[in-house]
């Protein structure tokens, strides 16, 4: 490990391996190029971390780090205390992953909610032809008939209602819903 500005500000180390470490007092006479170099190369991954821990999500949290270095680096000359530079990347890191999180509840809270299963025209038209062919041939069956299967199958009424709202016994219920729904099969047959 060397501290310290290196000799040849332009080179730069022919090991990837090698990791250098700079104190802190030397990045101040610095350029924005080698400081945020060499803070990139020490502090990507701790920061990463943090933005991961803040965000939930790595891709979200190193694109995070990766705006914080861009805009570090941009800010490089307005910086008072170049000493303080990973502060300032951590601040960013940290500000930019409540943005991401703020932004996260904006979408969340105004997603559009899934739409209900909804049945294709040509289904919906399917079934509303063969509705207006069942109440064609509801109107075809004798009052009684066509009383007691509206009040059994539209309206959902048990035989002792139905008796009760047609003013006739149960079993005269049951003979009407039978009579009406063989006479309505016939006509519905003749009619395909």
């Amino acid at each position: 490990m060397r501290w310290g500005k290196p000799e040849d500000e332009g080179a730069r180390p022919s090991d990837v391996t090698e990791t250098l470490l700079v104190a802190p007092s030397a990045m101040a006479a610095w350029d924005a190029d080698q400081a945020v170099t060499e803070l990139y190369g020490s502090q990507y991954r701790p920061l990463v971390r943090l933005a991961a821990l803040l965000v939930r999500d790595v891709a979200t949290a190193e694109e995070v780090v990766q705006d914080a270095f861009v805009a570090m680096h941009g800010a490089w000359r307005r910086l008072r205390d170049p000493d303080k530079a990973l502060a300032y990347l951590r601040q960013t890191v940290v500000n930019r992953a409540r943005s991401v999180l703020r932004h996260r509840a904006v979408v969340e809270k105004y997603a559009p909610k899934g739409l209900p299963d909804v049945q294709s025209a040509e289904t919906g038209a399917i079934i509303e032809l063969e509705r207006a062919a069942v109440i064609k041939a509801l109107h075809t069956l004798p009052n009684r008939q066509r009383e007691a299967l509206v009040l059994r199958y539209y309206a959902d009424l048990s035989e002792a209602q139905i008796a009760d709202a047609m003013g006739i016994s149960r079993g005269a219920v049951k003979s009407h819903t039978a009579r009406g729904m063989a006479a309505l099969r016939n006509v519905l047959e003749q009619q395909s």
